[in-house]
């Protein structure tokens, strides 16, 4: 965000007096208190939508402070207030209030840090020579990134039972921003008798901008998933495609893998399913 301030501080008119509501979604992020603004405005980037006692806990903030940051952010349309979804059954009340960011928020934070993604994984292509071993490179970084990360979920889907893998996993990919949930998908007609398989649904995606350029970070997240579940997995659908929701099909233990991933589901177009077991073979470590 150093960048975007710098510019707007720049290029900024003089405040007409008794403005309160900052003219732009950059300035916004400026005004007041910057450093904490921003802290807030990339917490709800990285951890998905969050209410003002969420934002307060995981900033170390206190919940007044957290809402006047969130006002400023709001009146700038840099966010938006929307009840919690919740999955499931729901208890009494209303449901939370949660804040996401908006487009413009989201441009704010991918002008400063998706063009330096994107400028460095483009180096490591030409550095490789372009063509067919530049996309390798970018692949073989992008694998190495994945497994990384999912080391870290490795003893939380150990410690799980057999057929609540999934639910590990999305339980871990949340704590880092993915907001993921669990669907089970009822066996074909055919075979009712057959175990449910699961669609994993990530409603939010901290790098979709830079894997609408660089589809090799989906394939590899599509890899790793398969080796921490220890089955088949296929890719039906990814927010970087344009799709509103990331969504991975996990056949149940033993069970073969539909052809179309999982009963009435179709592919989406351009992605990149997993055919055949060799993934899954690779190590994390």
């Amino acid at each position: 965000m150093k960048n975007i301030r710098e510019h707007d501080a720049q290029h900024r008119e003089p405040d007409a007096p008794g403005c309160a509501v900052p003219a732009t979604a950059a300035e916004a992020l400026a005004e007041g208190h910057p450093a904490t603004r921003d802290r807030v405005a990339r917490s709800i980037l990285d951890h998905g939508p969050s209410s003002a006692a969420d934002l307060a806990s995981r900033l170390g903030l206190t919940p007044a402070a957290v809402r006047r940051h969130l006002d400023g952010l709001a009146a700038a349309g840099l966010v938006d207030a929307r009840e919690q979804r919740v999955y499931g059954s729901r208890g009494r009340g209303r449901p939370a209030k949660v804040f996401a960011l908006t487009d413009s928020g989201r441009s704010a934070f991918y002008q400063a840090y998706d063009q330096l993604a994107a400028d460095a994984l483009r180096w490591i292509s030409d550095a490789a020579g372009g063509g067919k071993a530049g996309e390798e490179a970018v692949a073989a970084f992008a694998r190495a990134r994945l497994a990384k990360q999912g080391l870290k979920y490795q003893d939380a889907l150990a410690a799980a039972a057999a057929g609540q893998r999934a639910e590990a996993l999305a339980e871990a990919l949340s704590a880092d921003g993915y907001a993921a949930t669990v669907r089970r998908v009822p066996p074909a007609a055919a075979a009712p008798a057959a175990p449910a398989g699961a669609q994993l649904c990530q409603h939010h995606c901290p790098v979709a901008h830079i894997a609408e350029q660089f589809p090799q970070l989906c394939e590899a997240e599509t890899e790793v998933f398969s080796q921490l579940l220890g089955t088949h997995v296929q890719r039906l659908a990814t927010i970087a495609h344009g799709d509103g929701v990331c969504t991975t099909y996990v056949p149940a233990s033993g069970a073969a893998p539909s052809p179309a991933g999982a009963p009435g589901a179709v592919p989406t177009a351009g992605t990149s399913p997993i055919e055949n077991g060799s993934s899954a073979r690779r190590n994390l470590a």
